[in-house]
């Protein structure tokens, strides 16, 4: 890893501006979070943060996708994250409940620029690496950096906000974005090929998206890449339920909450970094780690159902998000290899947007029913949705994978 990050200049710009951006992202989280539970007694308006972190990217991403296609990748990130520090200042203007509407509309106009960072990032890396190699380590790379600024940003996003105030937290993470443009705008190695870059053609979205669709149709691997987070997301209701749990039947309060979130930020920094090992670089075992590790994610969060102690249920948190940590990377890299230049953008932000959709869906669903039950069923529940779910992918694509098998080996690789 460090290799790479000494060794290619314009792939440190760009892991460097992700580090502070998602770091500035936790800060003004947590700093608006606790902003709205002091203005306001709703439940709903605090679960509103995360909706607006989450549901403006999934409505612009087919936008996103197209633009990452047609345009500069380069000059999106600048542009983007130039205007992404106009926004995050706004938050500065919220002081009274009548005005939390103002933070929420930034938060939202974050989100919705924010989805046009992951298609262009993504889709632009494999053109700033200079060897399968490098990308395949620069891939894990960028695939536990969310993880690793979860566990990390969201402590000092809290000892900011809490030690300096919250509009400390707040300019902070409009200067992270500040940050960031400076840095991507250093960038020297173009990051798309000449002859998919678009410049000046008009976009249509739907058109693009359907473009891209029929791409991943024809090609059954880049299928069953896609199809593998929609899978694993299935399962995914049970994250939003970690605060439930800790505050609820294990009786840990927000010292709990704390444990169960950094220990499965921990694992989404962690996983990658182990299953880029096990995989290695064949799309056959990419394919198989991607299932397997759902079976892991299932019975870990299956065991933490039943946990009655903090530790045990931030243990088993912390495995079953290797899994999930490493399923998200090596699905990201399998996308990034096997996709072509002129739709990679559109298939990112394809792969992105359904399962952003799938999570909320999940989540919602998962919440009701701790509602309707309990938190422990809930859970439970949802483990076993995603059991079923990841030994179904695995057996649907067992044919797949021993065919690429096949051929890989006779490549020689």
């Amino acid at each position: 890893m460090w290799r790479v990050l000494r060794g290619n200049a314009d792939i440190r710009r760009l892991f460097v501006a992700q580090v502070v951006s998602f770091m500035g992202d936790w800060f003004a989280y947590v700093a608006f979070v606790g902003l709205v539970q002091d203005l306001s007694s709703s439940k709903l308006l605090v679960t509103l943060v995360m909706v607006a972190q989450a549901l403006p990217a999934f409505l612009v991403s087919p936008l996103a996708g197209s633009a990452a296609d047609r345009f500069d990748r380069r000059t999106i990130l600048a542009v983007v994250s130039v205007v992404q520090t106009v926004a995050a200042l706004g938050l500065l203007v919220v002081r009274s409940a009548s005005s939390l509407w103002i933070g929420y509309a930034c938060l939202c106009a974050i989100s919705a620029l924010g989805a046009f960072v992951g298609p262009a990032a993504q889709a632009g890396l494999p053109n700033l690496a200079r060897s399968a190699d490098e990308l395949r380590v620069a891939a894990v790379m960028f695939g536990s950096l969310w993880g690793t600024m979860l566990a990390v940003g969201a402590a000092l996003g809290g000892l900011v906000a809490g030690w300096f105030g919250r509009d400390t937290a707040f300019v902070a993470n409009g200067v992270s974005f500040l940050i960031a443009a400076l840095l991507v705008a250093g960038i020297r190695r173009p990051m798309q090929q000449e002859r998919t870059a678009h410049t000046g053609r008009r976009m249509r979205p739907l058109a693009d998206m359907a473009e891209a669709i029929h791409e991943a149709r024809r090609d059954p691997v880049l299928l069953a890449l896609m199809s593998s987070k929609a899978t694993f997301a299935v399962g995914s209701g049970i994250v939003g339920l970690l605060a439930a749990m800790a505050t609820g039947p294990l009786h840990a309060g927000d010292r709990g909450t704390g444990w169960l979130i950094g220990a499965r930020g921990l694992g989404v920094a962690l996983g990658p970094l182990i299953a880029a090992r096990l995989a290695g670089p064949r799309l056959s075992r990419i394919l198989l780690v991607s299932g397997s590790v759902g079976v892991l994610f299932g019975l870990c969060y299956l065991g933490l159902s039943v946990s009655t102690t903090l530790w045990l249920a931030a243990l088993l948190a912390f495995l079953a998000h290797l899994g999930g940590g490493a399923q998200w990377t090596l699905s990201t890299y399998g996308l990034q290899r096997r996709a072509t230049d002129a739709v990679r953008g559109r298939i990112m932000a394809g792969d992105f947007a359904l399962a952003t959709l799938i999570i909320s869906l999940s989540n919602l669903t998962a919440g009701t029913l701790a509602d309707s039950t309990s938190v422990r069923t809930a859970i439970a529940a949802f483990a076993v949705l995603n059991l079923c779910g990841a030994l179904a992918y695995l057996t649907i694509t067992r044919r797949l994978r021993t065919r690429l098998r096949l051929s890989e080996l006779a490549d020689g690789r």
